[in-house]
């Protein structure tokens, strides 16, 4: 059986789905691939595990590290279920970028894997937030795409106490330092 609960949010109205394994989606309502997956006869039902999702929302948006993660039903191929488990090794306020994910992946696998690939299946992410997409940032530091629009990922960024600066006295193309630089915020964030 399938079930969705809709929760109210800082940054829009969410929807969630889940199935009796564990959550299956997150989706900012309107967002691109908004509800992807999600079966026509989902009932609107609070179960277990969307109380659990809901708890975890709510901490998050205060400003804190919810400290865990509600059971998830992850669905998509392996290669993307093994991209969106080391999503979930990302530390709250922690980020990375396609490329160390393509690395970091093609040592667990002894297979090269493309950043390209690796940001097909971030793209593909139905658990925005808790699979924490939004903290995957472009080679450069730059707030590459987000299903959920890039406002929202500036937005969920400061909220983990990361903000943007910019490095104006690195020179273009240097290994000395990039020209848009998140830094960890010495104080918490938050989404006002």
């Amino acid at each position: 059986m399938r079930y969705l609960h809709h929760h109210g949010s800082p940054l829009g109205a969410i929807t969630l789905a889940a199935s009796d394994d564990g959550l299956t989606g997150l989706w900012f309502d309107g967002q691109r691939h908004d509800r992807a997956g999600v079966d026509t006869n989902a009932r609107e039902r609070k179960t277990a595990v969307l109380v659990q999702a809901t708890r975890w929302l709510d901490a998050y948006f205060a400003g804190h590290d919810p400290g865990f993660v509600p059971p998830l039903d992850l669905m998509g191929t392996p290669f993307q279920r093994a991209v969106w488990e080391l999503l979930l090794e990302l530390a709250h306020g922690q980020t990375t970028t396609y490329g160390a994910l393509a690395q970091a992946l093609g040592k667990r696998t002894g297979r090269r894997t493309s950043a390209r690939a690796v940001g097909g299946a971030v793209g593909r992410n139905r658990i925005s937030l808790i699979v924490p997409c939004h903290r995957v940032l472009g080679a450069d530091g730059s707030l590459t795409g987000y299903a959920g629009g890039a406002w929202r990922k500036e937005r969920l960024l400061r909220l983990e106490g990361i903000h943007q600066a910019h490095d104006s006295d690195a020179p273009r193309g240097s290994s000395a330092g990039v020209h848009r630089v998140l830094q960890r915020s010495k104080r918490q964030g938050n989404c006002a």
